[in-house]
């Protein structure tokens, strides 16, 4: 049976609010690092205060029952804030696709980005026309792409306002605005109307739902019958086991680096998509194929994959020493008030979860890429 699961209260008109005085009226005037250290202080000092509260002088060892149920109860709340905060860092460092991807050899960071996210088009079958679902969108990079690849006509739902604002700006940049909109919302309580669309993708992104059955039931929901679900989903792997120490502060550094209210394995996920109706007619881990590029490869020092000017400076910013350089840059021009309170505390957090996104896959432990392909039955 489906996990029972409250979903948090939403006040979008207080969203709103907060997104301006965070980022201003013109909040696509700005991107990337510039943007992150142009916020306005009060705001970043309470979205800083919001997010970390749930993990400050918290460790694995000295967390509560109480701290683990508060965070998945504030499951929106504490997703939220964390793109308020990092948001233009990911810009920055990684572009407007927020995921990770296999790499093939001579295949340049970019490429394999856009790959990543035909593949999952094509395991769909998504085809011109059709109507579509992104859940959790982020900023619209995997939607224009799969709508180039396929002509199909994109939804994106977030519940991050100033994400869904510049969505909808690039989108209008490239010429796509008549085949991608992107709206508010919170993926545990859809507003659309069930059985909306013909298809339903996530990219990396119903991590943060504190149940799955409620976020996979919410897509069962608004899915046509016969209608097709894929999705990477990021899950511990079966040789996860929370009990010894290590496995669990790796875990944990995932979870807070990421924003994340609590990471499952990935036999709950399975369940998951069982258990709201959903019928699983492909499930592999992508990150379990042995290539010769980990996927992991952008964060951790290994510049011989490089293929080209732009991915040597994509690379240079993902990888250990980058993060450190803007780690001290940001820390700098935060003591120069140049940036606002909590900016180097949020590049920490990053850090923390790079480091342990590396650890978790040399262990076997984590992946960001557990693919699943599942139908509606008719």
């Amino acid at each position: 049976m489906a996990t029972a699961f409250v979903p948090q209260k939403q006040d979008r008109a207080r969203d709103a609010q907060f997104k301006t005085a965070l980022h201003g009226k013109n909040s696509t005037s700005k991107t990337g690092f510039v943007a992150a250290i142009s916020k306005n202080a009060d705001a970043q000092k309470a979205a800083v205060a919001e997010y970390f509260k749930h993990w400050d002088n918290k460790r694995p060892s000295t967390e509560t029952e109480d701290d683990k149920k508060t965070r998945l109860e504030e499951y929106a709340t504490l997703t939220k804030h964390y793109y308020n905060l990092v948001t233009d860092f990911y810009e920055y460092g990684w572009g407007t696709s927020f995921h990770f991807s296999r790499f093939y050899k001579g295949e340049a960071f970019r490429q394999s980005i856009v790959r990543h996210e035909h593949y999952l088009a094509l395991k769909m079958g998504l085809t011109a026309g059709m109507k579509v679902l992104d859940v959790g969108c982020g900023v619209g990079g995997p939607a224009q792409e799969i709508c180039r690849f396929t002509d199909c006509n994109i939804t994106g739902l977030n519940n991050n306002d100033y994400q869904v604002e510049r969505a909808n700006h690039y989108a209008n940049s490239l010429g796509l605005a008549d085949k991608l909109n992107f709206v508010k919302g919170d993926f545990m309580q859809m507003d659309f109307e069930p059985e909306t669309f013909d298809a339903v993708y996530a990219i990396e992104a119903t991590v943060h739902a504190p149940v799955l059955d409620g976020v996979y039931g919410q897509i069962y929901k608004v899915l046509k019958p016969g209608g097709t679900f894929g999705v990477y989903e990021w899950v511990m792997t079966d040789k996860y086991d929370e009990s010894i120490p290590l496995h669990r502060e790796v875990c944990y550094g995932i979870e807070i680096g990421d924003g994340i209210p609590k990471m499952y394995k990935t036999e709950v996920a399975e369940q998951a998509l069982k258990n709201v109706g959903f019928e699983i007619v492909h499930q592999e881990d992508l990150a379990a194929r042995n290539d010769d590029i980990p996927w992991y490869y952008p964060l951790s020092p290994e510049f011989k994959y490089c293929r080209s000017i732009g991915d040597l400076v994509t690379i240079f910013r993902t990888s250990w020493l980058g993060r450190q350089v803007t780690m001290k840059a940001v820390g700098l021009l935060e003591k120069l008030h140049l940036a606002p309170a909590g900016s180097q505390k949020v590049t920490e957090a990053l850090e923390e979860a790079a480091v342990n996104l590396v650890l978790g896959a040399k262990l076997g432990l984590f992946t960001p890429m557990m693919l699943f392909i599942a139908k509606k039955p008719l």
